[in-house]
């Protein structure tokens, strides 16, 4: 089976496409790095060719609007467009468990617009909705200088390691169109301030952590379960605390997403002497 994987060099990506390389299937991995430009839709057509299965695990490559909300308007319309004309039999759209309370952001909001064109399609779709991954949580420790305390929301979350979601995301693929929103996440929840504090501890980060309910995340006052999937969720295996240990202090993942805490207010250092001219 011909399986192309939109955004397949990025980090769920990649991953979606090693799983289903090794389940024997056909796969593409389709990015800018490849030639593919999903908001020219230059080279669309020609990856899709006789493709049946299409990932769409694409990002935008900036946050703010009106770009963010233009480039997942534009992207998942011509992606739609061009697997409708390629007769494609499965679209599967990633999207975020909490899209719909985190409308403050303008990178959700993007998300949101993602998702209702993926709802509106003409070929038989399934549209994902994942729980943040690991490597993503684990650079939420906000770069604050001395001993500022840091406060952040007590509010629960269940992350999922990027290599379990990636193989939920290849059985999703790989069966037939659920017709219904599909969510995975992690196998526990944790409170959010606990979870980075873990982190910090790991790092030898001895900076003071407060579980403040007023902490903002994108913008939005979480609820206590706006971050965790609903029953019936499909869950990875691994451990938050087992994935943290497998690594070395310093050497955690990046993630191309936006950050979701507040910046902390710039510094403003006044100098003593006199300027002169």
């Amino acid at each position: 089976m011909k399986m192309v994987v939109i955004g397949g060099h990025g980090l769920i990506g990649s991953r979606v496409v090693e799983r289903l390389l090794a389940q024997g299937h056909n796969v593409l991995p389709a990015s800018r790095r490849s030639g593919v430009d999903v908001v020219s839709g230059h080279g669309l057509d020609e990856v899709l060719d006789g493709a049946e299965v299409v990932v769409d695990s694409g990002n935008a490559p900036t946050f703010e609007d009106p770009d963010v909300t233009a480039y997942f308007q534009r992207a998942t319309t011509q992606l739609l467009a061009a697997c409708e004309r390629a007769g494609v039999a499965h679209y599967v759209g990633l999207s975020v468990v909490g899209t719909p309370y985190l409308q403050d952001s303008a990178y959700f909001r993007a998300k949101a617009v993602q998702e209702a064109l993926a709802r509106q399609a003409r070929i038989p779709a399934t549209l994902v909705r994942a729980t943040q991954c690991f490597e993503f949580m684990a650079q939420l420790v906000p770069p604050v200088a001395g001993r500022d305390v840091l406060h952040l929301s007590p509010a629960k979350v269940q992350p999922v390691a990027a290599d379990d979601l990636a193989l939920l995301v290849a059985q999703v693929a790989t069966a037939p169109p659920a017709g219904h929103m599909v969510q995975i996440a992690g196998p526990e929840r944790h409170r959010l301030f606990e979870l980075v504090e873990w982190v910090m501890y790991f790092n030898q980060d001895q900076r003071p952590v407060v579980a403040d309910p007023q902490a903002r995340y994108y913008g939005a006052l979480l609820k206590d379960a706006t971050l965790t999937a609903e029953p019936g969720a499909a869950l990875g295996t691994t451990r938050f605390i087992d994935w943290l240990a497998s690594h070395v202090p310093g050497t955690l993942p990046h993630v191309h997403l936006p950050n979701p805490l507040p910046a902390a207010p710039a510094v403003i250092v006044r100098s003593s002497t006199p300027v002169t001219t």
